[in-house]
């Protein structure tokens, strides 16, 4: 057995947690460089406005156009994600969709997970559209030029190619198809591949299952 896909898996994991972690200790040091302040007043408030702003992400419900994209998007990323514990297992361990073994419940999640990755596609595509060609005035503002408009939009892309690539990955799975269940979105792009041949199909889901999480670890 070929164990070598394996191992640079396992080097590329570790590489990205490992440089994960050290992005973490520099946040940390940086905060660590601001002076304490009692805040142990009003708990009750402070948790709230927490949960509100940090996870709710209440802030972005201002403008409710922009707020439900980006709620989705928000929310599509974070579950789509939880399938790359899947990939992970795969990843080390040489194994193919290691959770199909669930059955009805496997396709359920990935059939969500699709769902949501199409949401997500076209929420980005919108974003971009409202900066680039509709040119909303306040992305062009004077302190939106520079990194923080070319920060946003290397986010777009990156999020526009990870979910693209899952849907091909999906699409280009024969076995997957072949279940005809957990592909609401990806079924309608299988039809492309039908005219190759085995080989060819194989190679470019996996390219683009190897493409899809080393795109995660960078992003």
């Amino acid at each position: 057995m070929n164990y070598l896909d394996n191992l640079i898996f396992a080097i590329l994991l570790v590489a990205g947690v490992g440089f994960f972690i050290k992005n973490i200790k520099k946040i940390i040091r940086n905060i660590k460089l601001g002076k304490s302040v009692d805040r142990t007043n009003n708990p009750d408030a402070r948790l709230k406005n927490m949960l509100m702003i940090a996870l709710g992400q209440s802030k972005m419900i201002k403008r409710p156009i922009s707020g439900l994209l980006h709620i989705i998007v928000y929310v599509g990323f974070i579950i789509i994600n939880i399938e790359v514990v899947e990939i992970i297992i795969d990843g080390l361990f040489g194994t193919h969709r290691v959770f199909s073994f669930l059955g009805g419940f496997y396709n359920i999640l990935i059939g969500s997970f699709e769902i949501l990755a199409f949401l997500v596609l076209v929420s980005v595509s919108v974003f971009w559209i409202r900066r680039m060609i509709l040119k909303i005035p306040r992305f062009w503002n004077k302190e939106m030029k520079g990194f923080p408009k070319n920060d946003a939009l290397y986010i777009l892309y990156f999020e526009m190619v990870l979910m693209s690539l899952f849907l091909i990955m999906n699409a280009s799975d024969n076995h997957f198809q072949e279940l005809n269940g957990g592909n609401p979105i990806s079924q309608y792009i299988a039809p492309i591949f039908h005219n190759l041949s085995f080989t060819a199909v194989n190679s470019i889901e996996r390219t683009a299952w190897w493409l899809h999480i080393i795109g995660i670890f960078i992003f």
